[in-house]
Formats: C-alpha cells, structure tokens, sequence
C-alpha cells in the first residue's frame, strides 16, 4: 500500500486535573461550535464513571471495585505517577469488560459523547491485543461494537472507524494474530493496524515484517513512539515500520535530524497532552511541546487519547492547549484540518469535513 503524503498545513469533564484561567467566553464558544475529528482515541479508556456504573449494575462483583476505582482516580487527580502503573491500571479497566455487551455499551456511550462534543469522525483503537490476552472472541467483540457503531452512526451522526491494536511487549507473534483479525474486518470498518504499550520492551524492529504484511495487506499502519522512549523509537517507526502517524511523539524534538525526517515526510503526530501529564511523563500540561512542534513546522493533531482515565476529553483538550499556548483561532482551525488531513478517509470525504470546519470557523469568527 503506498504511504499518503501529507501537505503541510500553513465541557470540561468529571475530574479534571487541573485548573487553568477561564477562556474568553467567545474563544470557547468557538471551540465547542467546531466539527471535530479524533484519531487517537482507546475505547477501554473512554469508559466515564457513569458507564463503569451502568456497567456494575449487572455485576453484583463489579459494583465495589467500580466504587474503589472511581475513589482512587479522585484521591490522585487522575495521575497515575508512571506510565507502568498507567498500564497496570488500563489492564483493570479492560477486565471489566467481560462480554461482547460490556464492549457494545461503552460503544454506545462513547459516540453519544463525542457527539456532545460535536465530533464528526473518530478513529477508534480498539485493543485486540488485550481481547486475546483475556482470552475472549475478537470476533464477538467486534460485531458487538460494530453493531453499536452503526446505531449510533445512524442516530447522532457520528461515524467512527476502527484501528485494531496490538501489545507490543508481548510479541510478534502476537501482534501477527492481532493483524489477522484486523485484516480479516478490514471490510467492515477496520480501516488502521497498530501497536502501543511498552516501547522499552517492544522495539519497532520486532515488527517490521507485521507491518510490511498489513500495509500488502491494504491496511494503513500507526505506532505509538517516541512517549516513554526516546527519538530513536520514532525514528524505528517512520523507517522500519513506515508508519503513516505517529502516537505521542513525546521526545521528538530531542534529535533535530529525526525532526526534519518526520517534517519532510509530513508525518502527523497525534497529540494527548493530558495523558502526557497523567501518566507521569509531564509535570504539567504546559510543559507539552505542543507550541515547539507547531513553530518546527510539524503536522499536530490534537487528541484525548484514553480520556476517562485522566478526566479531560477532547474538547478539553483544545480549550486547555488553548489557554496553555495562547493559541489563535487560526491555530486550532489548523489543527483541526490536520486532524481531517490525517484521518483514513476518502479525500472526497476529507474535503466535506474540511468545508464543514471552515464554514463553522467564518461563521464563529
């Protein structure tokens, strides 16, 4: 499959960690009235206190650990003080969802939320690697979320398209059976093949022959580097795996060269500063080098990443990078074409959403 070229682009939620100076009323008026799109974004990690109680409410086991959950986030401001304990914490979340159901519920109460978000189209990772660690059906599962997604589709508006994600300290051949069931739903909506977890123990170089088989394989591939590691793991991701976004790209700016590598092949970077921040890697929100790879001339896009587990969202998101980074309107307005521009989608169907963020941006200015 040929890598796309980009071009170079020229509500505030349950527990919020923190606490930044108000928005002028207009700039966020603005915000919230702009069609979004999202393209880093955990299903096991959108789950909202309400939905984990939906949730208990048929799991006479479940309903103390809902409430144990729920407290420990809030007694930590939703940090996690490393990004292990994170993963820890993820892999609990993920237990709890024991039945195709469970997996069409959060389904459901995830669009209904970015719907309140106004966005318009979602890539949404779903970790297959985990499904198959707990020893479920991915292919239940999918048809559960699947089924969901289209109801959903159908009633809010939303569509949302999958990126099917493997462990990567688990293996090759793990992520290869991860390829298999991505491949196999690539009719059915599964558009991306991916990899996160831990970088330190799962080097890009174990996957190269993976990805060279999603790619012939029609998919398009991403890969969370560069957010616990260094530039080299970026660096492994664009030349080894050819991955065609990358996930966090925390420590870019560390290497110049590997800088210019990813500006001159205009490889997005899917942005999550708040998870940045929850899970230790950041002291705080503003430390993000947001701003840095904007004036480096590299292509942002702005994301929520697992946005229940760290009390933010996307529009929380842009209202903080907002604040944070003295944005301009301008600004966001690029970012969310980015985030269009980088999306898996037709480009017929990326200039509909494009002419949709620009006749809301002139009609808000």
């Amino acid at each position: 499959m040929k890598v796309r070229k980009l071009r170079t682009p020229n509500r505030t939620t349950e527990g919020l960690q923190e606490r930044l100076p108000d928005t002028p009323p207009s700039l966020d008026t603005f915000i919230t009235r702009l069609p979004k799109v999202e393209l880093h974004l955990h299903l096991e990690g959108s789950i909202r206190p309400e939905t984990l109680r939906e949730l208990a409410e048929t799991k006479s086991w479940l309903r103390q650990r809902v409430g144990d959950w729920l407290s420990e986030r809030e007694r930590d401001a939703y940090r996690y003080g490393s990004f292990q304990n994170f993963l820890a914490a993820f892999a609990l979340m993920a237990l709890m969802l024991e039945t195709p159901e469970d997996y069409a519920l959060v389904t459901t109460r995830l669009i209904e939320w970015l719907a309140e978000q106004k966005v318009k189209y979602a890539e949404v990772t779903l970790s297959a690697g985990v499904i198959l660690w707990k020893k479920q059906s991915v292919a239940a599962v999918f048809e559960a979320i699947s089924s969901a997604a289209d109801e959903a589709e159908h009633r809010l508006g939303v569509r949302v398209r999958w990126i099917f994600d493997a462990v990567r300290q688990f293996g090759a051949g793990h992520a290869r059976q991860v390829l298999e069931w991505a491949s196999r739903f690539r009719p059915r909506g599964v558009v991306a093949f991916g990899i996160g977890g831990d970088e330190a123990r799962g080097p890009a170089a174990l996957f190269a022959d993976v990805y060279r088989e999603a790619r012939d394989q029609g998919l398009h591939v991403t890969a969370h580097a560069g957010e616990t590691v260094g530039p080299e793991s970026i660096l492994s991701a664009v030349e080894l795996l050819q991955a065609e976004r990358i996930g966090h790209g925390l420590s870019l700016l560390r290497d110049p060269e590997v800088v210019a590598l990813v500006r001159e092949r205009r490889i997005p970077l899917e942005v999550c500063p708040s998870s940045n921040v929850a899970t230790g890697l950041l002291a705080r929100f503003e430390d993000h080098p947001l701003p840095k790879f904007l004036e480096s001339g590299l292509t942002v896009t702005l994301n929520s990443d697992d946005p229940a587990m760290f009390g933010t969202s996307l529009e929380d998101e842009m209202f903080k990078a907002a604040r944070s980074f003295a944005l301009s309107r301008s600004q966001i307005v690029e970012i969310c074409e980015n985030s269009i521009r980088a999306a898996f989608l037709s480009e017929d169907d990326q200039a509909r959403l494009s002419r949709e963020l620009h006749a809301e941006a002139g009609a808000g200015a």
